[in-house]
């Protein structure tokens, strides 16, 4: 690793050391869900609760040295269905998916709620608009408050046209065209309360370099080969009325659910169109095992102002990485994009959904001390 330190010191986001977004959520917060979701607590005092957990939160990633500060998606339950489904037109069925998760040992059975798409695409209010506010009012001075929300891929990735009502949308780009304008409001909203930092969780656009994805793509109807050029224009017209001051970028994993993975391989199949066409600031990437491929695929992204976020250090195990390995792979990821374009984060949230994965508080508070710490020693700041 060369000891130059170049002249842009991330004073923008994304930052230097950068977390994807969600946390491990302390014990009192998930007694206090069970609490209400067993009708024994009002609402708003799961809110208190919540509320002083978050607090705690964003406290201790200013005083561990992180910029970019989130709520650790405390309120959700999920990362993405929280929000899809007050996306107006969406319901809940009485059918399951039935996924399979990997881990080293095996499989995870996940069984969510599945969604349809049953009505025209609107948006009645910005959704996570309090959510939003609250995280803003607490973000300690010198740190940008970041809202996590799913990319519009995920609404109808897994489900595919049979998720989408025929009459309703008897023609797909209608469909697109609404939930692209539903974005769009959506992220009109968030900037009018003073939203600048935004990330878009996109696992479709990972998920689609897995050959088996895309035969599960071609199973439901879909285009496999070609799916992910329909979701980058998709998100493109969704970022088309992009306000002027906001930061937006997209994180793109493989699965993360209680320590375990759905797909592999590298970005080779969507790398070409997704860095050169994607109108984002920046892209999250897992990079935190084999599985995730080499970085080749990283000759594709454009020099300028465009950051590639390494997601070198893995949420999904206790190990504590050496600083010396993580600086050999920054420095082997410049052989493909410039340092200055680059940053270091964990390779996914560390609670998908509120289970959270296989480690504890204070492993997740090392983890992000370790990425702040090799961050400011090899871009310095």
């Amino acid at each position: 690793m060369s000891d130059t330190i170049v002249s842009d010191t991330g004073a923008e986001p994304p930052f230097r050391a950068e977390h994807v977004g969600s946390l491990l959520r302390p014990a009192a917060l998930l007694a206090a869900r069970a609490e209400y979701e067993g009708g024994r607590i009002t609402a708003g005092m799961l809110r208190e609760t919540e509320d002083d957990y978050i607090r705690r939160a964003v406290v201790m990633q200013a005083e561990l040295g992180l910029k970019g500060v989130t709520d650790g998606e405390f309120r959700r339950g999920s990362w993405h269905m929280d929000f899809l489904y007050q996306i107006g037109g969406v319901e809940k069925t009485d059918r399951t998916l039935h996924l399979a998760f990997k881990n080293k040992v095996g499989t995870v059975e996940f069984s969510p709620a599945a969604h349809r798409v049953a009505g025209k695409l609107r948006l009645d209010r910005t959704i996570f608009a309090e959510d939003f506010a609250f995280l803003k009012s607490v973000a300690p001075p010198g740190t940008t408050p970041k809202l996590t929300i799913p990319s519009p891929s995920m609404l109808h990735y897994r489900g595919g046209r049979a998720a989408i009502d025929p009459a309703t949308y008897p023609e797909l780009e209608a469909f697109r065209h609404d939930l692209a304008s539903v974005y769009k409001q959506e992220i009109a909203g968030l900037a009018a309360l003073g939203c600048t930092y935004l990330q878009l969780d996109d696992t479709s656009l990972a998920y689609l370099n897995d050959p088996a994805q895309r035969a599960y793509v071609n199973s439901i109807g879909g285009d496999g080969e070609h799916q992910h050029l329909i979701n980058i224009r998709l998100i493109n017209q969704a970022l088309a009325d992009k306000p002027a001051g906001m930061t937006v970028c997209t994180h793109l994993c493989r699965g993360n659910f209680r320590s375990s993975w759905m797909a592999e391989g590298g970005y080779d199949h969507v790398a070409e169109a997704l860095f050169g066409e994607l109108v984002v600031d920046g892209f999250f990437l897992e990079y935190d095992d084999a599985r995730s491929g080499g970085f080749a695929p990283l000759r594709f992204v454009p020099r300028g102002r465009k950051k590639i976020v390494l997601g070198l250090v893995t949420t999904k195990r206790a190990d504590l990485e050496s600083k010396d390995a993580l600086k050999r792979r920054i420095d082997e990821a410049t052989k493909y994009v410039p340092l200055e374009q680059l940053c270091l984060s964990g390779q996914c949230g560390f609670s998908s959904t509120v289970e959270g994965n296989a480690l504890t508080i204070d492993e997740q508070k090392a983890k992000l001390a370790l990425i702040v710490e090799v961050a400011r020693e090899v871009w310095g700041g």
